[in-house]
C-alpha cells in the first residue's frame, strides 16, 4: 500500500511541476501536489472547490499567516494555468490512453480519454471554484447574517471560558446556535428543560415558545452544547432554577433572577464577528438563521427544521434558511448514460 501511494506521489508531481516553471508558480504548484498527496488523490482528480476551501481555512502562508482572498486567486489561477497547458499537449492523451484498461477496444480507450480530458476541462472551470469577497450573505435580506461553519467557531472562541462571565456567554451562544430557540426561550430555561427526551433521544424542551407552544428540539450530534452548559451551571453553583443568570456587580456571585431578553441581546454585541475585515454585530435571530441554514445545507428535511425553530408555516423556514447559491442548487449525478455508445455510433456513421 505505501508503495502504491509513493507511486502516485511521484506521479502527481512528474506531471504537474516543470522546470519551466516560475519560482511563485513552482511553490503554488508544489503546495497543491503536497495536497493532492495528502488527499491520496491523483492529479486527474482535481477539486478546486475543495482546494480554495482548504486554502482559505487551513493553509498558512510563508510568514504563518492565513492566505488572503487575493492569493487564494493566485494559487488557483497557477493550477488552472497548469492544466490548460497539460490539455494542449499531445503527451497528456498519450498518457491518459496508456492509463486505460489494455483489454478495451482502442474506440472504448479514445473515447475514455476524452471523458477524463471532459472532466479535467469542467474542474478547472473558474466558476467551479471562486473565491467570493462576501459582506452581506444574502441578497433579499442583505442585513441578516447566516454565519459560515468557521464564522460561528469563530463566535464561539470570543468570550473565553477561564472567567465565570466568558463561561456563561459561551454556553449561551453554543446553545443558541446548537438549537436555534428564541431569546426569549433562551430566558425562560430552567435546568429540567435541559435533558428531555423525543424518542429515545436527548432533546431540548421549550416550555414557553411564540405562541405559548411547547416543543421539544433534539440535539443529535450537536448534543456537545450541553457540555458547555453544564459547565457554566457547575461553576455557577446552579442545580434548579432559571439556566441563565446575572451577575451582582464584580460579575463573581450570580443573581437568583434569569436574563432579560435585553440582556441576551446586549450580550451578543459584546462579540461582532469579522467578515471579510468588517466588524458585524450579531442578534439573536442571526443565529436562529444560522441553525437553520447549516442544518438544511447538511441534508436535514425542511419540516424537520421547521419543527425545531418552532415555526408554523413552512415558507417562514425558507425565509430563514435565505437564498442558496447555484452550487448548492445543481442536481447530483442520480443516473448515467454510458456515452461510450454515442461514440461508437459517430463511429459507425463515419464508416
Amino acid at each position: 500500500m505505501s508503495d502504491l501511494i509513493q507511486r502516485k506521489q511521484s506521479f502527481n508531481q512528474a506531471v504537474l511541476i516543470t522546470d519551466a516553471l516560475e519560482k511563485d508558480e513552482h511553490h503554488r504548484l508544489t503546495t497543491y501536489v503536497r495536497w493532492l498527496d495528502a488527499q491520496g488523490k491523483l492529479w486527474l482528480q482535481p477539486n478546486l472547490s475543495q482546494y480554495r476551501d482548504y486554502l482559505l481555512t487551513t493553509y498558512k502562508g510563508r510568514d504563518g499567516k492565513p492566505l488572503a482572498a487575493r492569493s487564494v486567486r493566485a494559487h488557483l489561477s497557477s493550477i488552472r494555468g497548469r492544466y490548460k497547458a497539460l490539455l494542449r499537449d499531445n503527451d497528456t492523451r498519450d498518457r491518459l490512453y496508456d492509463m486505460t484498461p489494455k483489454d478495451a477496444s482502442p474506440s472504448d480507450r479514445k473515447a475514455l480519454v476524452d471523458e477524463v480530458l471532459k472532466r479535467l476541462s469542467n474542474a478547472i472551470d473558474p466558476d467551479a471554484a471562486q473565491v467570493k469577497v462576501v459582506t452581506r450573505q444574502d441578497v433579499r435580506d442583505e442585513e441578516h447574517l447566516r454565519l459560515t461553519s468557521s464564522q460561528a467557531s469563530q463566535l464561539l472562541a470570543m468570550p473565553g471560558v477561564d472567567s465565570l462571565r466568558g463561561l456563561r456567554d459561551t454556553a449561551i451562544l453554543a446553545l443558541m446556535l446548537c438549537t436555534g430557540l428564541r431569546e426569549a426561550e433562551l430566558c425562560a430555561l430552567d435546568v429540567p428543560d435541559l435533558r428531555q427526551r423525543l424518542g429515545g433521544t436527548l432533546a431540548l424542551h421549550i416550555r414557553r415558545g411564540k405562541g405559548a407552544k411547547e416543543r421539544l428540539i433534539p440535539y443529535g450530534e450537536l448534543e456537545w452544547c450541553l457540555a458547555v452548559v453544564n459547565q457554566w451551571m457547575t461553576m455557577a453553583g446552579i442545580t434548579g432554577g432559571p439556566v441563565f443568570r446575572g451577575f451582582y456587580r464584580g460579575a463573581k456571585q450570580v443573581r437568583d433572577s434569569r436574563l432579560t431578553v435585553r440582556a441576551i441581546n446586549q450580550i451578543l454585541e459584546r462579540y461582532p464577528v469579522m467578515i471579510d475585515g468588517e466588524l458585524r454585530k450579531v442578534n439573536p435571530h442571526d443565529l436562529r438563521r444560522t441553525y437553520a441554514r447549516r442544518l438544511y445545507e447538511a441534508g436535514m428535511d425542511l419540516l424537520a427544521i421547521r419543527d425545531n425553530l418552532g415555526h408554523a408555516d413552512s415558507r417562514t423556514t425558507l425565509k430563514y434558511i435565505g437564498t442558496m447559491d447555484v452550487d448548492k442548487r445543481k442536481p447530483p449525478t442520480v443516473y448515467m448514460f454510458d456515452l461510450r455508445a454515442l461514440q461508437e455510433a459517430r463511429e459507425m456513421d463515419a464508416e
